[in-house]
């Protein structure tokens, strides 16, 4: 909502399940609110015919939603821009792209890690250093959730596609996005709340974790009235910091949208496909390269 009211935009109607958006009078307070689908649709439909349709329409829904939902928006004749992940299963991406064909109307992306000063600054370094060289990246992403996560939809892996896709796909987007197509990965851990495995991608050897439980934060930053998020991020032993400049990545994806300079649902594959892959892998434990910090998760 702040980034369709920074971009200078209106929210006309709004759809959520739950009635409990009382910020959205922070925003919009005057936009047309739906908690059932079926009466958000007709109205929708009824401003598309009074001459007064939307422009876009802007999916946060629930990650197994998503696919319906973009759909639902090509359908109302207006373009669309979906958070991640746009879909679970890289198949699915097929089917809208073909509906973008038949519908003239655009799906937009928000892959917001691609936009942040550090890592554009990493793509660069890499692009211009000797393409012979393959790097060694560890990466670690612990962001703390409590008891409500695993009740509610996004502890259910069909749902949310699991901790890798729910909490990781910005991450192995990114990595794509600098390093290059993958050509192997395993995975070597995963419980309910955390997941570690290592990818080789054309540029680069990625040892990865990522885990939503804050008992896995590292000891200094634990306890009441803590750090919640540890992010790091090494290349080659050199610690990337991009811990800041997240405040304002939403706004600029949808300026670039309205510019017409969003990111295409073609632009997801990568890491949708790896994502759906950790999904169904069985975890191989403790062997080959595993990023040192799980030994202190598992052990």
């Amino acid at each position: 909502m702040r980034a369709i009211r920074d971009t200078g935009n209106r929210l006309v109607a709004a759809l959520d399940i739950s009635d409990s958006v009382g910020v959205i009078d922070s925003y919009f307070p005057d936009a047309h609110f739906f908690t059932e689908f079926e009466r958000f649709d007709r109205h929708i439909d009824l401003l598309r015919r009074k001459k007064r349709a939307v422009n876009f329409v802007s999916i946060c829904s629930p990650n197994y939603l998503h696919d319906a939902h973009v759909r639902f928006g090509l359908r109302s004749h207006a373009h669309v821009i979906c958070e991640k992940p746009i879909v679970l299963n890289p198949w699915n991406l097929d089917g809208l792209i073909e509906m973008e064909r038949e519908t003239g109307k655009r799906i937009f992306t928000i892959l917001q890690l691609r936009l942040h000063p550090a890592i554009l600054a990493l793509k660069e370094q890499v692009a211009t250093a000797d393409q012979r060289t393959k790097h060694d990246v560890d990466l670690v992403y612990i962001t703390s959730r409590g008891r409500w996560y695993n009740i509610s939809w996004k502890g259910d892996a069909k749902k949310s596609g699991g901790i890798a896709t729910n909490i990781g796909i910005h991450f192995f987007d990114m990595l794509g996005f600098v390093f290059g197509p993958m050509s192997e990965q395993k995975l070597h851990y995963r419980s309910a709340s955390t997941a570690a495995g290592f990818v080789e991608l054309e540029r680069a050897r990625v040892r990865w974790i990522l885990s939503i439980d804050r008992g896995n934060l590292p000891s200094e930053l634990r306890g009441e009235g803590g750090q919640q998020t540890y992010r790091r991020i090494s290349v080659d032993g050199r610690e990337i910091e991009f811990s800041g400049g997240f405040t304002d990545l939403h706004t600029k994806s949808y300026e670039r949208i309205l510019a017409g300079n969003g990111f295409p649902i073609e632009e997801n594959r990568a890491a949708v496909t790896m994502t759906a892959e950790i999904r169904d892998m069985t975890p191989i434990g403790l062997t080959g390269d595993y990023h040192p910090y799980l030994a202190s998760i598992v052990g």
